[in-house]
């Protein structure tokens, strides 16, 4: 008989009697995996490439434009006058997604100065077309003789049937 006392059954240390499967790839080599076939070697790194997951820093124009986009557009429906900031966002937008694009990838946020200059040209498009209504209000309330006048005497014939008029007696007088 042997004098060594087994371990105990549940000890995780025990790797003598659990079976090792092995994996299903080779082990790495001393230095890691090596890259892919087509992709740099250790020593470059691409442009605009962030370590860890990190994200590049955003354009300091991106969030303004898309701010001034859902202002312009929020805002001018329920007053109007927020649409004159819809061309600013326009521009704002423009100029922070050629920047971007010009970064190399070292700046981010190119999606909200995209969606400030869509909301800015829409917001410019329903501004133009406010202008453009106002403009034809003035014109038409200089050209046209009482353009803004209520005696076209349209309601009056519309409705004159379904008023009752004074002279006419009551069927309900006769009840009382």
């Amino acid at each position: 008989m042997s004098d060594a006392t087994p371990p105990p059954q549940g000890d995780p240390s025990d790797t003598a009697h659990q079976p090792n499967w092995g994996s299903a790839y080779p082990p790495p080599a001393a230095g890691g995996y090596p890259p892919p076939p087509g992709y740099p070697t250790q020593g470059y790194q691409q442009p605009g490439y962030y370590p860890y997951g990190g994200l590049p820093p955003k354009h300091h124009s991106a969030t303004t434009a898309m701010v001034l986009g859902i202002v312009a557009i929020g805002g001018g429906m329920m007053c109007g006058l927020p649409l004159f900031v819809a061309p600013f966002a326009w521009i704002t937008g423009s100029r922070a997604i050629r920047d971007i694009d010009a970064s190399n990838g070292t700046q981010s946020g190119r999606g909200e100065a995209m969606a400030g200059k869509v909301l800015g040209i829409i917001g410019t498009v329903l501004l133009v077309l406010a202008l453009a209504v106002v403009v034809l209000l003035v014109v038409l309330s200089f050209t046209v003789d009482g353009f803004w006048d209520d005696d076209s005497g349209y309601y009056e014939s519309t409705l004159a049937p379904l008023v009752v008029s004074a002279s006419a007696p009551s069927p309900v007088a006769g009840l009382v």
